[in-house]
């Protein structure tokens, strides 16, 4: 099981603008927001008018909680849906000319930045009076944490898990109802469902030319062997362990044996879980929010390591108050509605969405379907990593951790060390 250090934060993007990032420092002037006003501990509902941005990817999520906030309540919060890219590019604009919404998602990858830049204000005091604060997760509270004071909450959690297609699972003369339990057997089952020799069926699938998904899918293997991916401080990266190699050569004779569907080589993230989806692949590392979108019975598991254990990619967006708000008290009544068991579970579980926070894991629908309770549990035995040049270092297309993984499972080329260094270099810039 892996630990959540105080400092780590989490990423998990696919694309974004490094030039952008500096350019919101120099419009935002930098540092900590002020702290919310004086606020009452629901905060205000009185029938003002909030804003609400949230980024294309959570469009369901962000509409559902918005249609029932509305519906509750006197307050009235007004929903814009941005594309995912050009989410940065609107936030970075509205930040330098004052004109950010009452409040604004923003992808785990993006909230050390935007936090330390000021764009979101303190809530310290409202979140650490909530009684259930340390049940909330605790990946995406300390990814709004700067300098000691809290600046965002969990909006949707977003998970990798392992799942795999149980009647290929049984075609193959596997057992459809027990999970893999370490890379090794991972692997092994992958080749069985490729030995069925099924017309365009894959053993398994990933994106090999996207950084976001690699590490969404593969740090947890790391973190299931007790081991992590970065140094404490987020300057040094440790993918060049034992653990790390053993996960690259496991992938490189899945790709060498010809079980990895073949788009995985120049899959840059746009379509990377669509042939699973399709019925197309046996197993693979999926995102735990498309379970309700999968349309076949699937096994659900976290993401195993080399020697075993579970773990998971703790994404998502947080969500907080903009420091333009003028509305601070109406905001946080909306936030801490969210946070709220009407709206974690009878929201969020309803829709067969992860919950936020682990007391309410066990839930009435989660009860329906175990798999829902496999991935709230698994969420508090994930992690987040942090690093201000995560995107840089990781995400963004070209990256030394893209370069690293297709050096070592698709060129052969034993450079993993080198690689590694060169992915520190820029987490040190």
């Amino acid at each position: 099981m892996t630990r959540i250090g105080r400092h780590r934060r989490s990423a998990i993007a696919v694309l974004a603008a490094g030039a952008l990032m500096v350019s919101l420092a120099a419009c935002s002037g930098g540092g900590s927001a002020a702290p919310a006003a004086s606020i009452p501990a629901d905060g205000t509902d009185d029938g003002a008018s909030l804003t609400l941005w949230t980024r294309a990817p959570l469009e369901k999520q962000a509409k559902l909680l918005v249609a029932e906030y509305n519906k509750t309540h006197k307050n009235q919060v007004e929903l814009t849906v941005v594309p995912n890219d050009d989410y940065v590019a609107k936030v970075g604009a509205a930040a330098g000319s004052g004109g950010l919404p009452d409040l604004f998602a923003a992808d785990i990858v993006y909230v050390p930045n935007w936090v330390k830049q000021g764009l979101f204000q303190d809530i310290s005091k409202q979140i650490d009076g909530l009684s259930y604060k340390d049940s909330i997760n605790k990946g995406h509270l300390a990814a709004g944490t700067y300098e000691g004071k809290e600046h965002v909450l969990p909006f949707v959690l977003d998970l990798s898990m392992m799942f795999w297609n149980k009647e290929l699972f049984t075609e193959a003369g596997l057992d459809p109802d027990t999970a893999p339990a370490n890379l090794a057997e991972f692997a092994a089952d992958a080749k069985k469902i490729q030995a069925l020799d099924k017309d365009g069926v894959y053993g398994t699938a990933t994106g090999l030319n996207c950084g976001g998904c690699l590490v969404f899918t593969w740090f947890p293997s790391v973190w299931a062997d007790d081991q992590q991916v970065m140094g404490d401080d987020g300057t040094t990266s440790l993918m060049n362990s034992d653990t790390a190699k053993t996960i690259y050569s496991t992938w490189a004779d899945l790709w060498q044996s010809g079980a990895v569907l073949p788009s995985s080589k120049d899959e840059s993230g746009a379509t990377w879980t669509a042939a699973f989806t399709e019925g197309k692949v046996g197993l693979m590392f999926y995102p735990a929010t498309l379970l309700s979108s999968t349309p076949f019975d699937a096994g659900v598991a976290g993401i195993p390591g080399p020697s075993g254990g579970a773990s998971t990619f703790v994404g998502g967006d947080g969500i907080g108050i903009s420091k333009d708000s003028k509305k601070a008290a109406q905001a946080w009544n909306f936030l801490s509605w969210m946070m709220s068991e009407d709206a974690q579970v009878g929201v969020l579980a309803k829709d067969q969405d992860v919950v936020s926070r682990s007391d309410l894991a066990e839930n009435e629908y989660a009860a329906k379907d175990p798999r829902l309770v496999t991935i709230n549990k698994v969420a508090s035995q994930g992690d987040t990593p942090v690093a201000l040049n995560f995107q840089q270092a990781f995400n963004a297309p070209g990256s030394p951790w893209v370069t690293l993984v297709r050096n070592a499972v698709l060129n052969g080329k034993d450079t993993v060390d080198a690689d590694n260094d060169a992915i520190t270099q820029i987490l040190q810039q």
